[in-house]
C-alpha cells in the first residue's frame, strides 16, 4: 500500500461522506453494516470501513507495509491496539488526509488488496502505478 501525496485543492477536510462516495465509486463495491459500522466490500470482502465516530477509516493493508506507513506519518496512520495487531488492516485519520485525491488513492490501494483478479483485469485504470 502506498500513501500518495496529492491534493484536491484544499488540504484536509475529508469527511465520512467523502469516504462513502469514493469507496462506492470503485467497481462492484457495496456498502454493508457490520458491527454497527459501514463497511465497503468488493466480491463480499471488506476493503474499508468507517470508524464509529466518523473521524477515521480502516483499510486493508499488507502487514509488512504498516510499520513504514505509521513511522512516516504517525499523525495520519495508526493501529487500534489489541484489534488490528493480527490483521492486515490499518487506520487512517480523516482530518490528516490531504484531500480527496489522497483518499481515493488509499481506497483504491485497499480495493486492490481484495478485488478478484478478473475484476482487476477489467479495470486497468485501477492498476498499481508501474503495473500494466
Amino acid at each position: 500500500m502506498t500513501a500518495r501525496r496529492t491534493r484536491s485543492g484544499k488540504a484536509g477536510g475529508v469527511t465520512a461522506a467523502a469516504v462513502r462516495s469514493a469507496a462506492l465509486s470503485l467497481p462492484d463495491t457495496s456498502e454493508k453494516l457490520a458491527w454497527g459500522q459501514p463497511t465497503f466490500r468488493v466480491a463480499g470482502k471488506i476493503f474499508a470501513s468507517l470508524g464509529d465516530d466518523d473521524t477515521a477509516m480502516g483499510v486493508k493493508c499488507p502487514k509488512e507495509d504498516r510499520a513504514e506507513l505509521i513511522a512516516a506519518e504517525p499523525e495520519k496512520f495508526f493501529l487500534k491496539e489489541g484489534h488490528d495487531d493480527h490483521y492486515a488492516w490499518l487506520r487512517v485519520r480523516l482530518a490528516a488526509l490531504e484531500g480527496t485525491d489522497e483518499l481515493a488513492a488509499i481506497l483504491a490501494d485497499a480495493w486492490r488488496q481484495v478485488a478478484p483478479r478478473r475484476l482487476l483485469a477489467t479495470h486497468p485504470e485501477l492498476a498499481e502505478p508501474g503495473e500494466g
